[in-house]
C-alpha cells in the first residue's frame, strides 16, 4: 500500500513540475520535450553503448534535471544533469545560488561526463550489475545510493520513461560497443 501511495504521490509531483515547466517555459522555452527528445535520444543511446548506462534512464534524468533543455544550466552551461563541481573538476564552472556546477562545451560533454561520473563513483557500481532493462532497478538504485534528494526521484524517472516509451530505447543496447569496462 505504501509503495502505491508513493507511486501516485510520485504521480502527482511530477505532473505537478510539468505543468510548473510549461507554464514557466511557455514564452522563452528553448526546446519542446519532442525536440529535446528528437534530438538527445541519440546521446542516450551513445552513452548506453559506451558506458552500460540504460538509455532510458539517461534520458529521463535529462529531461528531468534539464526541464527538457530548458533550465539555466543547460541554456548556460550545457549541464542537463545539474551535476556539480568536486575539488578534481578542472573544466569551466557555472555559478547558481550558493553551488558551483559544471559547464560544458557542449551537450554531449555532459551526457558523457554523467556516464563517467556514475561509472567512476564507487556508490554507483552496485547498479552496473542489473541488467540494462531493469530501469525500475536502475530508478530505486540511484535514489538509494544518493543520486537525488527528491523523496521521489525514482517515481519521476520511471513515469518519465514509461509515459514516453523509453524502456525500448535500452533493448538497443550492444555491449560490443562498450569502450568503458564493467
Amino acid at each position: 500500500m505504501r509503495k502505491v501511495v508513493l507511486f501516485f504521490a510520485g504521480l502527482i509531483s511530477l505532473v505537478f513540475i510539468y505543468s510548473t515547466v510549461s507554464s514557466e517555459f511557455a514564452k522563452t522555452q528553448k526546446y519542446t520535450l519532442s525536440d529535446y527528445i528528437l534530438e538527445f535520444r541519440p546521446f542516450a543511446l551513445k552513452e548506453m553503448n559506451r558506458s552500460g548506462i540504460p538509455a532510458s534512464i539517461t534520458l529521463a534524468q535529462a529531461i528531468l534535471e534539464s526541464a527538457y533543455g530548458n533550465s539555466t544550466l543547460a541554456i548556460f552551461a550545457n549541464n542537463h544533469f545539474g551535476i556539480k563541481c568536486k575539488p578534481d573538476w578542472k573544466g569551466e564552472t557555472f555559478p547558481l545560488g550558493n553551488d558551483c556546477y559544471k559547464k560544458y562545451g557542449s551537450a554531449l560533454e555532459s551526457y558523457q561526463d554523467h556516464s563517467n561520473h556514475l561509472r567512476s563513483r564507487a556508490w554507483y557500481k552496485n547498479l552496473f550489475s542489473l541488467k540494462i532493462t531493469d530501469y525500475k532497478g536502475w530508478a530505486f538504485g540511484l535514489k538509494k545510493d544518493g543520486y537525488a534528494e527528491d523523496p521521489y526521484y525514482a517515481y519521476h524517472l520511471i513515469q518519465i520513461i514509461e509515459m514516453y516509451n523509453f524502456r525500448g530505447l535500452d533493448s538497443l543496447y550492444t555491449p560490443a560497443d562498450s569502450a568503458i569496462s564493467k
